[in-house]
């Protein structure tokens, strides 16, 4: 525990740290169209800049607690913050677009152990009475950074190139390195001779990578039409279901699956994947759909989503304590999933002419409902585990966060597809040379070419490509509201989930939830 000055330098550092980390998790999103065009890459494939950073996050945070104690947790912190600023740097510098998929997943490896260190130090800090205080403050880190990630990327993008969203880390991250060296506490590194589970981190890795390859490249290869993508389905069952066994099996695993016997954590590791699911994928369609859809710029797409994480910051500091007094996380949890589910159904009901004022309450339901759920799902995922499990517990909760989020973007990117496709043959089947409706958009498109000087074979050209860019605006716009009310459907599809793990106690038994770090 630290006091005084040095507590809160150690806090704004942490916040510090872990702001930029979870900033590089969706500043990217608002200037993926930008990066595409630049690199001369499809959309499809800019969108692994966004992946192979969350798949290294969900690779690293489950080895993070080890390698904090085998190294010593303060010398860890700063190396991970040295390794993700400089992985910042060389995707600055990055000639294409894998050289920038490949240092972007260098940048994650770096990212994700600062999650869950910072979450740990930051634990620490403060003395038992303020700890619901300590998550509330992380909590407002994990909310502000995914939110405030398109408003600095569309500032950027509009005003500067596309790296300094990564050049931009460079001046933070060195400065958070050195407050941690010179205020954080030193730690001993572990003397004790704990094997490291390698073999259960390549299963990790390899499961993970070959189901997000599938997941991403599914839709444009036809799925199995494609040889590799029957390959890589196999690879990541067979490497997925081996993870499983030798995981239960060994004495140390990498992940401690063994914790997964309490119900309530099961149950609470899906909810959590669904949160990160919603929140990652949430920041990624809005960015797409604000600006190839309705024509906003990246900086003004970016501000609209200000509004509710202003408010998401007004409140997060105080949940924590809140459920300190014992009130049930339960009921926090279902309203989160709520206010997730009415912001996905409200966006799902805007159209081409809906202007920016229309989102406001939508964004501002999102931005609560993800506060609502962050810290009290966490406090429900460990509220059985006994004392020596609960850090695996918090590890494995927040592993399933990043991959909602990871799997997330790929799915809705696979469904946003998917939908397009559908939607367009569904809309084509009415646009004939018959119909009347039709006839008449071309003959108004016509005149109005002629009138202004073009030829009649000019005119019919230009109107045939009017008649082809509204159907494709139409498309993408079905699709996405698709996009928004999948997410509203899964959002509301765990409020049962949650039901369930609500059990008739008498609220003096019931364990009074705090929230714990990842260590």
């Amino acid at each position: 525990m630290e006091t005084g000055f040095r507590k809160w330098i150690i806090v704004v550092t942490i916040i510090t740290s872990t702001i930029i980390e979870l900033i590089d998790t969706t500043i990217v999103n608002v200037s993926i169209n930008t990066m595409s065009g630049n690199l001369g890459a499809s959309l499809e494939d800019t969108a692994w800049v966004i992946t192979s950073y969350a798949i290294a996050n969900v690779i690293i945070i489950p080895m993070t607690s080890f390698l904090a104690e085998k190294i010593g947790r303060k010398q860890y912190y700063i190396g991970s913050i040295l390794l993700f600023t400089i992985a910042s740097a060389l995707c600055g510098c990055s000639g294409n677009l894998w050289e920038l998929v490949a240092f972007r997943f260098l940048q994650g490896i770096g990212g994700g152990a600062l999650l869950s260190t910072s979450q740990a130090i930051l634990f620490e800090t403060f003395p038992p009475k303020e700890r619901g205080l300590a998550s509330g403050i992380f909590s407002l880190g994990v909310i502000i950074g995914p939110s405030i990630g398109p408003v600095m990327g569309g500032y950027i993008v509009d005003n500067m190139s596309w790296q300094w969203i990564f050049y931009v880390n460079i001046p933070i991250g060195l400065m958070a390195a050195l407050l941690s060296f010179l205020y954080l506490r030193p730690t001993n590194a572990s003397t004790d001779n704990r094997s490291i589970d390698w073999f259960g981190i390549f299963l990790l890795a390899v499961g993970v990578g070959a189901l997000q390859i599938v997941l991403e490249r599914g839709e444009t290869d036809d799925w199995f039409a494609a040889t590799y993508i029957i390959v890589l389905t196999v690879l990541a069952g067979f490497a997925l279901a081996l993870l499983i066994w030798w995981e239960l099996r060994i004495e140390f695993p990498v992940i401690n699956l063994r914790v997964l016997k309490s119900a309530t954590l099961s149950l609470s590791a899906i909810m959590t994947f669904v949160l990160g699911f919603g929140l990652f994928s949430a920041v990624f369609v809005f960015p797409l759909y604000a600006q190839r859809i309705i024509g906003y710029s990246a900086f003004q797409t970016g501000t609209m989503l200000l509004p509710g994480t202003l408010m998401a910051a007004v409140i997060s500091p105080f949940l924590g304590k809140i459920l300190q007094s014992g009130i049930r996380p339960q009921f926090l949890i279902i309203t989160g999933f709520l206010f997730s589910a009415v912001f996905g159904f409200l966006m799902s009901k805007s159209n081409l002419e809906t202007g920016s004022a229309y989102f406001f309450i939508p964004l501002v339901f999102r931005g609560l409902g993800a506060a609502l759920l962050i810290v009290p799902l966490t406090a429900l995922a460990v509220s059985e585990l006994k004392p020596q499990d609960i850090p695996q517990g918090a590890a494995l909760n927040n592993m399933m966060r990043q991959m909602g989020g990871s799997f997330g973007i790929a799915l809705i990117n696979t469904y946003i597809a998917n939908r397009a496709a559908n939607n367009r043959t569904a809309l084509i089947t009415h646009v004939t040379a018959s119909d009347l409706a039709t006839q008449q958009r071309i003959h108004g498109i016509v005149s109005n070419m002629m009138a202004h000087g073009a030829s009649y074979l000019k005119a019919m050209q230009q109107s045939m490509a009017a008649l082809e860019n509204t159907v494709v605006r139409q498309t993408y716009l079905m699709s996405y509201m698709d996009a928004f009310l999948l997410l509203a459907i899964t959002n509301a599809c765990c409020i049962p989930l949650v039901i369930i793990t609500i059990k008739k106690r008498k609220t003096g038994e019931v364990q009074k939830p705090v929230v714990v770090s990842d260590h």
